[in-house]
């Protein structure tokens, strides 16, 4: 699917929701449950995985992709905007890396519309990784190990940024996170939920919070503006999906991010000025519905919104093959 299809499918799906309501999924509710990753080829998951984790990807030799998608804090790394190269401020929060596969697209911006296409942007990102694919790509190569990996996985002895990228997106899209307390009521355990929980489902459903976190994402498959009701303030530059389509009307537009996890994935919104869920709840619920939450109300929110905590990856740590004599030195303080 192009970049412009996966725009029409979500300006479609926008679209819809105004007309008719927020889609319905299992159960007669607007969100499904999350199912379990299926694994296909484990070679190339475990290529990725060591991929994911290996700090040699980029030019100081310090940050992997786990640095700012922490597998250990909802994928994410708890900063109102992440640390790059040369100890740099990013310039937005880091979304999480949890359930990605089932956004739209990727990045707030939507400018990367697969895993495997967002994958080589953090490594050549002179403000994130800061390495060039070329450099990455001469790393491998100097290890006789990631040598011999690639050839079983790939079928050659040339490695590629096309490789290291579909490698580190199909780890990526294992990382689901099924079974949260949710799912287990929308599966039939009505015992799963408590009651305060249940009314704050309710409650999302009826305020109209739906209408953008919707199907198994709850979030993630549409591009929504940030401020409907009143204008959003920041000091953040970022301007959404204006800078992938030049269009002013999509000023402001971001993609709609997940709430699987979303009580380990602090802070909240692009700029990440939202500390809690409780203020997240609060902005919300005035720029976007015009509607004031009253302190109850938004602890029944808050407290549905943390049964969206599904089971968390867990698996072996990888053991990354050692460099050689030959591999390019790392430059943590250029």
């Amino acid at each position: 699917m192009s970049m412009r299809a996966a725009v029409s499918f979500a300006a479609l799906l926008a679209a819809s929701v105004a007309t008719f309501g927020a889609p319905v999924f299992a159960a007669g509710e607007p969100i499904s449950p999350i199912e379990p990753a299926k694994i296909t080829n484990p070679g190339l998951v475990e290529l990725g995985k060591k991929l994911y984790f290996d700090p040699r990807l980029s030019k100081s030799g310090f940050i992997s992709c786990n640095s700012c998608h922490n597998l250990s804090m909802g994928g994410t790394d708890n900063l109102k905007t992440s640390i790059g190269h040369n100890w740099q401020q990013g310039p937005i929060n880091s979304p999480t890396v949890l359930n990605s596969s089932l956004n739209v697209a990727q990045f707030w911006d939507g400018r990367a519309l697969t895993l495997q296409e967002q994958a080589g942007g953090p490594i050549a990102n002179p403000g994130e990784m800061g390495s060039t694919h070329a450099l990455a790509v001469e790393v491998l190569r100097s290890i006789p190990e990631y040598q011999k990996e690639f050839a079983e996985v790939f079928g050659e002895t040339t490695i590629t940024i096309e490789e290291v990228t579909k490698a580190i997106a199909a780890f990526e899209e294992t990382l689901v996170t099924p079974n949260s307390r949710f799912d287990q009521w929308l599966k039939g355990d009505k015992k799963a939920l408590t009651t305060v929980e249940l009314e704050g489902y309710e409650l999302f459903k009826d305020s109209g919070c739906t209408a953008c976190h919707n199907g198994s994402a709850v979030g993630g498959n549409t591009f929504q503006k940030m401020g409907v009701v009143e204008p959003y303030k920041t000091n953040n530059p970022a301007e959404g999906r204006i800078a992938v389509t030049k269009e002013e009307a999509d000023r402001f537009n971001f993609k709609v991010p997940t709430l699987r996890n979303v009580a380990l994935t602090y802070p909240y919104f692009h700029d990440g000025e939202a500390a809690t869920l409780s203020d997240a709840v609060d902005v919300m619920g005035r720029i976007q519905l015009g509607k004031k939450f009253s302190t109850d109300e938004n602890a029944k929110i808050v407290a549905f919104l943390k049964t969206l905590t599904g089971d968390q990856p867990s698996f072996a740590l990888p053991i990354l093959p050692p460099s050689t004599d030959k591999t390019p030195k790392p430059h943590p303080f250029d």
